[in-house]
């Protein structure tokens, strides 16, 4: 499978669980998933996890037949383990591109993937990182 992108959490967040409060984002995020060759990390799927049943006020968690249905649906997709090496590009783009390990981590494991592209709302639209180019698909046109 030829990789397109690469999502980071907040997309799959706002495709599983934001109908309700995040309409515009879960569209545009729902489309994503549905339409892309994606790769993910096991970083993104741990925070998921994590993320998608936590108990928060402005949302309902997903049950956990929801949350074993998404994880079977992305378990059919790449997906780049978290290893000594991976930590390794992570930190050395953390500093590099002065971000955070979390993020740079991200951009590693796309670049490991082959994915051009990672859509994210947590770093600057457009910007190139390594051979990974950042979009932010929730950005009004």
């Amino acid at each position: 499978m030829r990789i397109e992108c690469f999502l980071d959490t907040n997309v799959l967040i706002y495709a599983a669980m934001g109908r309700l409060d995040e309409p515009r984002k879960f569209d545009v995020a729902s489309a994503l998933v549905d339409s892309k060759d994606f790769g993910l990390s096991g970083q993104v799927l741990a925070e998921f996890c994590v993320n998608a049943v936590a108990q928060r006020k402005d949302r309902t968690p997903l049950t956990e037949t929801e949350l074993d249905l998404w994880m079977g649906l992305l378990g059919d997709y790449p997906i780049q383990p978290v290893d000594a090496g991976l930590v390794q590009m992570g930190l050395a783009y953390s500093r590099r591109f002065r971000i955070s390990y979390w993020d740079a981590a991200l951009i590693a494991a796309a670049e490991r993937l082959g994915a051009p592209v990672l859509y994210t709302e947590d770093l600057n639209h457009n910007q190139l990182y390594g051979s990974v180019r950042v979009v932010n698909p929730f950005r009004p046109n």
